[in-house]
């Protein structure tokens, strides 16, 4: 009954209200480096979400509410800032949704972004340091869990308190030269020792893909791990794995969303990896938004999901186009500072739900100033004090050259450390 008399309580206050400005937003990407397999996948669910947010807005407002502007980062921080420069002052975009690494991600914050009072949303950067960014002003958000999360998983898979078959004594850790890789590697090493297990070697290597790894290998090998953790990406990754087995006999591994890749199985071939486990932030694949949108994104795109960070990048732009919404219902400009007001007032845990693609709905239930929870492909959206939300971590499989879930560990399932 409530949402009947909205529809029909809304339907005049609709007229009244001219067509809203189109705002642009940019998306900024990994098309290229060592993480290209990812970027137009995760751009993908970047453009659906937009897509359905402006078909909302032009049935209740008359027209779109946002415009999608996408630029390669090149997985390298200095491009990521030259194009993040390009986004915000030439094509004046009033949010950015990006970007993949967590080292793209924080020397953007540092040296656009937060300067410069854009809203930046990462779907894809865990690295507990984004947290810690010097972001007085709140425009700092993350639609993705950090690794603090990961890594205990991780631990508790590698000392078989998840699946009993996999308990390991001594582990390895080679890991991407950043703040991702840095503060995964740390997250596990720090759970994985409290839990009596020993490190017998954690080498980082560079973000640029390297024709060799085997200086690192010599390193990471040299305490006979039982398993070595794979914190990095799938550019350096075919690599390091091909050179284990071909050099030195080893292919016992377990990954991490960042080697969540489809290419390793390409490069190294399905039997090479077959059975490895790894672990990803990630959604219930039964959780109701990440059903939902999966249908979606195939009707749009012809496969589901493929990869990670898909659905958050779509809940980022979810949250950024009814945050617009809400702006110019109140009447005010749309733009960073009046987006960054309301993103946590449209994913508001005391308000009536509006899941993936009830954007029409929660459009106006806005108009008649009902509060509104947007409940997420990913899962929940609260952000916090920080801009950090609380999502599940997926342990997943290569099984028969494919990537499958073998479950989901709840944030009520995670312990502390």
């Amino acid at each position: 009954m409530k949402r009947a008399l909205c529809v029909l309580a809304v339907a005049l206050f609709g007229l009244a209200m001219a067509q809203p400005p189109v705002s642009k937003v940019g998306t900024l990407m990994s098309y290229t480096g060592a993480l290209a397999e990812f970027g137009p996948a995760i751009n993908n669910g970047a453009t659906l979400a937009a897509d359905q947010i402006d078909a909302a807005a032009t049935a209740v407002f008359g027209g779109p509410l946002i415009e999608i502007v996408t630029e390669d980062d090149g997985t390298n921080p200095s491009q990521g800032t030259d194009r993040a420069r390009k986004l915000v002052n030439t094509d004046g975009v009033v949010a950015i949704v990006g970007a993949l690494s967590s080292g793209v991600t924080v020397t953007v914050a540092e040296s656009v972004t937060i300067p410069g009072q854009v809203v930046q949303i990462s779907p894809a950067s865990t690295s507990p340091l984004v947290a810690t960014l010097p972001d007085d002003e709140d425009f700092i958000f993350r639609t993705v869990s950090s690794d603090a999360l990961q890594g205990v998983v991780l631990a508790q898979l590698a000392r078989g308190e998840i699946l009993p078959e996999l308990a390991y004594e001594r582990a390895a850790v080679i890991y991407v030269n950043n703040p991702y890789g840095q503060g995964l590697a740390q997250a596990f090493a720090a759970a994985f020792e409290a839990r009596g297990g020993t490190i017998t070697a954690s080498v980082g290597h560079p973000e640029e893909p390297q024709p060799t790894y085997a200086g690192v290998l010599d390193q990471l090998l040299a305490g006979d791990p039982e398993v070595v953790i794979a914190a990095s990406y799938p550019g350096n990754a075919t690599v390091f794995m091909q050179e284990a087995r071909d050099l030195y006999g080893f292919g016992n591994w377990m990954m991490t969303d960042g080697t969540k890749s489809l290419d390793i199985v390409q490069a190294l071939g399905a039997d090479a990896v077959e059975g490895l486990f790894g672990t990803a932030p990630g959604a219930d694949p039964e959780w109701e938004g990440y059903v939902r949108f999966s249908e979606a994104y195939e009707a749009a795109f012809g496969e589901r999901p493929p990869l990670p960070y898909i659905d958050t990048a779509y809940d980022a732009v979810a949250v950024i186009g009814l945050a617009m919404a809400k702006a110019y219902i109140d009447g005010v400009e749309i733009n960073a500072s009046t987006i960054r007001e309301r993103l946590r007032e449209v994913a508001n845990p005391e308000g009536e739900v509006v899941g993936v693609g009830d954007f029409e709905e929660a459009i106006r239930l806005l108009q008649i100033g009902s509060p509104i929870n947007y409940t997420g492909a990913a899962g929940e959206v609260d952000f916090d004090e920080l801009g950090d939300v609380v999502t599940p971590v997926e342990v997943w499989q290569y099984q028969g050259g494919e990537i499958v879930t073998n479950q989901i560990r709840t944030a009520d399932q995670i312990p502390a450390q």
